[in-house]
Parts: C-alpha cells; structure tokens; sequence
C-alpha cells in the first residue's frame, strides 16, 4: 500500500469514526426527544426527514453524472428493493423506539451491537461459513447479556425493553444481509433514501395504536416543538448524514476495519448518556457492556485464513 492509498484509509476511516459518534450521540436524542413526544411519531417524524435531506443530494448527484455522460443506473431497481430494505428498518427502528422508553441510551446502544455478532451466525442459513471467533462472541454477548439485562442473583427475567432491543437487533441483522445481498447492483443513495419514507410511512398507523392507545401520549404541536432539536438531529444527521458518511468512508476501508470502527456507536452511546443525560449504570451493567463490547470486537477479527484470503484479493 502506497502513501496515497494509505492516506486515503486513514481519511475514510475517520469519516467512518465520525459516523459512529453520529449514530451513538443520536441515542442520547431519542431519550431526550421521547420524553415528550411518543417512539412511533418521533420514528415517523425522523425516517421522513432523513429521506428529505437526501432528495436534493441524489437529484444533485444524478444531474452531475448525468452531463459527465455517466448517469446513475438501475434507479427503478433501487426504488424496489428500498421498499422491502424500509419494512425491515421499520421493524428495527420501532422497536428500539419503543424499548428506549425504558431503558437507557447505553444500554439501547450495547443491545443493538447485537447485531454484529448475529449478521454471521444468521449467514450460516445461506450458505456463509462462520468462524470459531464468532461462536465464541456468541457465548461472551449471551454472558454479557446476562450481566446487562438481569445480573448477578437476579431471577431468569428480561424487562419488556430488552426483550424489544434484541428484537430491533434480529431486525437490524435481516436489514444488514438483505443490502448486503442486493447492494452489488443497485445505487445505496436511492434505495436508503427510499426505505427511509417506506418507514415514516408504515409507522403512521402504528402512532395511534402504540403512542395514543397504549402508551398515552397523545402527539400535539407543543411536544413536537419540545422535541425539535433531538427529531431534527435523529433525522438529518443520524438518517442522512451519517448512512452518506458511511457510504464514503467504507469505498476505501478494509469491511473488517469499517465494521469494527462503526461499532464504537455503542461506546459513544454509553458514555454520551452518561454525560449528557446523567445515565448512570449499575456495576453489573457496567460489566456486561464490556464483556458485550469484547464481543463485539472479537466477531470483527479476521481468522487466520480470511486474512491469507484477503492479501491474495487485495
């Protein structure tokens, strides 16, 4: 690898740290922002906003190729696959929504690493190998989730909110192969701008029955008006910036190297909430987001095969 090439990874894997601390921050505004305004109309409200932000980017960016003499391919594809990639992400995104009533922004943001570890135990059902590194992630992330959702002499119990948290990762894990599966022939600006809007609106009818019929929160301009800064910066930042960050910084970063970097949103989680909320964890919490975190990064390191695979293709 030369200087130039080098450079350019270190560059891309700095926009890929900044995408983490977009997507951790951006927990500590949901609990913030939910205070007020119910999980389904904040998720609604956020999805649509994140859409809108990448509408005058894609149609910038198509009117650029297109006097280059390269216009954007496969449109129309993207535009349909985006459509089952945003009834997925609602399923995810609803669900941690309405977990975060509950448990904290750290907490929400460890659970949901969950799927890192999944995404390859899942793989195994099409056909993708699965290291002994990840099964051993598996056995941490179950112990840590012991320490994290029940704790030492606790009862074999799990509160309604981590049971909807490893539900939004399972979601999450469908999400992450199914754009896996159909990224190599669809443009990722069109198909994440479109599954953001697919999300905003298969969560309209869920406002009235989550948010109105069973949480009581009934959504009125003086909550929305309370909530703007933490909906704003959940929909324009964490939906729009940051999957556009993520898209640059990964073109030139090892996906081991991306993914493992991209998994410090869950630190960024604990610590902003702790700072910025005053959300504090219990030792046994403490304990479980570490050994979590351990496997977290063990499911990223590469076996020493994939690491001869990839100097031989790279």
């Amino acid at each position: 690898m030369n200087k130039h090439e080098q450079h350019t990874q270190f560059t891309h894997s700095l926009i890929l740290l900044l995408t983490a601390i977009i997507w951790g921050t951006s927990f500590v505004a949901q609990s913030a922002g939910m205070k007020t305004v119910g999980p389904l109309i904040y998720n609604c409200i956020r999805m649509f906003l994140g859409g809108l932000i990448l509408i005058p980017i894609i149609l910038i960016r198509n009117q650029i190729c297109k006097k280059s003499g390269k216009p954007i391919k496969n449109i129309k594809l993207s535009i349909k696959r985006g459509l089952i990639a945003g009834i997925i992400l609602s399923a995810a995104s609803n669900l941690q929504n309405v977990a975060m009533i509950d448990a904290s922004a750290g907490k929400a943001g460890f659970m949901t690493a969950l799927y890192i570890i999944l995404v390859p135990v899942l793989g195994i059902f099409i056909g993708k190998k699965t290291s002994i590194l990840t099964w051993i992630s598996v056995i941490l992330a179950l112990i840590g989730l012991y320490f994290l959702c029940i704790g030492r002499g606790g009862a074999f119990y799990f509160a309604p909110s981590d049971i909807l948290l490893m539900g939004c990762a399972l979601f999450f894990s469908f999400h992450i192969l199914y754009v896996d599966k159909v990224s190599n022939d669809i443009d990722g600006l069109t198909l994440s701008c479109t599954q953001f809007i697919v999300t905003g609106i298969i969560s309209i009818p869920f406002i009235f029955l989550v948010d109105v019929l069973i949480l009581h929160m009934n959504p009125s301009i003086e909550t929305l008006t309370d909530a703007w800064l933490p909906i704003c910066y959940s929909g324009f930042m964490s939906c729009g910036v940051a999957y556009t960050l993520q898209i640059i910084g990964q073109k030139s970063v090892n996906p081991t190297l991306a993914s493992l970097i991209m998994s410090l949103e869950s630190v960024v989680s604990a610590i902003s909430g702790l700072i910025i909320l005053n959300q504090r964890m219990t030792l046994d919490e403490t304990i479980g987001c570490i050994v979590m975190f351990t496997a977290v990064i063990l499911a990223q390191l590469p076996t020493p095969g994939k690491r001869i695979r990839e100097q031989i293709s790279g």
